[in-house]
């Protein structure tokens, strides 16, 4: 079974927005679409930059610098450059609490 760490309260996240943060030594991206939050790995698959430097529309997280966008539930690039998908991990949400599991979803 999986191990979840609290890594931030919702709040801390803007709403259609997203918090770049670690968990132990693995840059992790939050997404928050209403209730619901999303965690993916805050590495671009294509350039080695953070994703949570980048800009969250219609499902997607996009990469400031080359436009990649990957999808924030599965981490699948939607559109080049980006060919890899990034890495997603379990979330849940107890309270006000967001809690993190770094095992990959898929």
């Amino acid at each position: 079974m999986s191990d979840f760490e609290r890594v931030c309260a919702v709040s801390d996240i803007p709403d259609g927005g997203v918090l770049g943060l670690e968990v132990g030594e693995t840059p992790v991206a939050l997404v928050r679409q209403g209730e619901e939050v999303y965690a993916l790995h805050d590495v671009c698959s294509h350039a080695e930059v953070r994703l949570s430097e980048g800009d969250v529309y219609d499902g997607t997280l996009e990469c400031w610098l080359h436009g990649s966008c990957f999808d924030i539930r599965s981490g699948k690039p939607t559109g080049p450059p980006a060919t890899r998908p990034v890495p997603v991990y379990s979330v849940k949400i107890d309270g006000d609490d967001v809690l993190v599991s770094l095992s990959k979803e898929s």
